[in-house]
């Protein structure tokens, strides 16, 4: 592990080494695969939703229980979900393994095309089948592999909610047909888009309709994140005061990837004793980085939507959008045009909700562009 240059990844998983807490997530998420619970986990993105499953993965993995993910967030049909599971399955089992030469003997009849990624070498695999019905054959003939191999498997589906844009309107039905048919495959159902998973997963006229244990994934504690930084700088033989952990973790909500983010900036400044001052330097340097990005953002939005949002960035965290003092503050207009900008920005993912005193609360999505906006506007 001494090849990374920062022991806070903001991008993929490396180990346990470099992941920070999470203990009681992997715990239910282990005793319910146990007792054979398919789940869904549900966060914001960025939250650290996937390198969980794969922290999970490390813990679980056996010769008796194998892991696979795939992420179908680009996928557009039924036919990118069987591609990309196919893709996954050859991977997770190599030809000189005997699960994987079972695998090449059964998809060979498929007549498959392999080509190989020119940044990773890694094969990928694609069916090229003139009629729709053959990738509903061919997506459960995969899963039906996987069952037969006399070993639990766990299969973890990121983005999960794309399944509600895909271009077939009867995959959840087809999924949901076969997944329940399956004896030794578990699921992990992964997304980050909330309101279109609890509809996939609660609402009764759906297929996967009370199927899953449905779990959140909230901000990891404060003081567990705050000791986790502190620990990897003393363990590279730097420093990092408490007031400039206060300072990154409230700057940045306690929100994974920007905490990850400014940690591995401020690691790399190759300064053994890291104060407040060092990391308001970074912060600003990260926010003068993305500045003409941020510009275009105004380009892209109405002038009620992108007042809107620039409100929202200055409150931080608001409960009602529509009330009069909020409105009248920021001089909005009238509350039934405030509704509208906010439901555009929702929709874009410009801003989030967050559940607060038993409300929904609305923030800005991005915490750098709400830090931009903040100090600019």
């Amino acid at each position: 592990m001494e090849n990374f240059l920062t022991p806070f990844p903001s991008v993929g998983y490396i180990s346990k080494d470099y992941f920070c807490d999470r203990e009681k997530e992997v715990k239910l998420l282990t005793k319910n695969l146990k007792n054979k619970v398919n789940i869904t986990l549900i966060s914001n993105r960025r939250l650290g939703k996937s390198a969980l499953i794969h922290r999970l993965f490390e813990d679980i993995e056996t010769a008796n229980t194998n892991c696979i993910y795939i992420d179908i967030f680009s996928a557009t049909s039924l036919k990118d979900i069987t591609n990309t599971l196919a893709t996954a399955i050859l991977i997770k089992y190599p030809q000189k393994q005997s699960i994987g030469k079972k695998f090449w003997d059964f998809v060979k009849n498929l007549r498959p095309i392999i080509s190989y990624d020119v940044l990773t070498n890694k094969p990928e695999l694609r069916f090229e089948f003139v009629r729709a019905k053959d990738y509903e054959k061919t997506l459960s003939e995969l899963l039906n592999f996987l069952d037969a191999q006399n070993k639990k498997i766990i299969l973890a589906i990121d983005e999960f909610q794309q399944i509600a844009n895909c271009e077939e309107k009867n995959i959840e039905a087809i999924l949901r047909t076969i997944v329940q048919s399956l004896k030794n495959v578990n699921f992990i159902f992964c997304g980050s888009k909330k309101h279109l998973m609890l509809e996939i997963f609660n609402n009764a006229k759906r297929p996967f309709f009370a199927s899953t244990l449905i779990m959140g994934l909230e901000e990891i504690n404060k003081d567990i994140y705050k000791k986790f930084i502190a620990e990897q700088f003393e363990k590279n033989k730097k420093q990092i005061d408490t007031e400039s952990l206060e300072f990154i973790l409230d700057w940045t909500f306690v929100h994974t990837y920007y905490t990850q983010m400014i940690c591995g900036a401020v690691f790399s400044e190759h300064i053994k004793q890291n104060t407040l001052s060092v990391v308001k330097k970074i912060c600003e340097e990260q926010l003068e980085i993305l500045h003409t990005n941020f510009l275009q953002y105004r380009n892209l939005l109405s002038p009620k939507q992108w007042q809107v949002l620039v409100a929202i960035a200055k409150e931080e965290l608001v409960l009602e959008p529509q009330s009069k003092n909020f409105t009248d503050k920021y001089k909005l207009g009238a509350a039934s045009s405030v509704k509208k900008a906010l439901q555009t920005l929702v929709d874009k993912e410009m801003v989030c909700t967050i559940e607060k005193q038993n409300k929904i609360a609305y923030r800005v999505y991005d915490v750098f562009l709400l830090r931009w906006l903040q100090s600019r506007f």
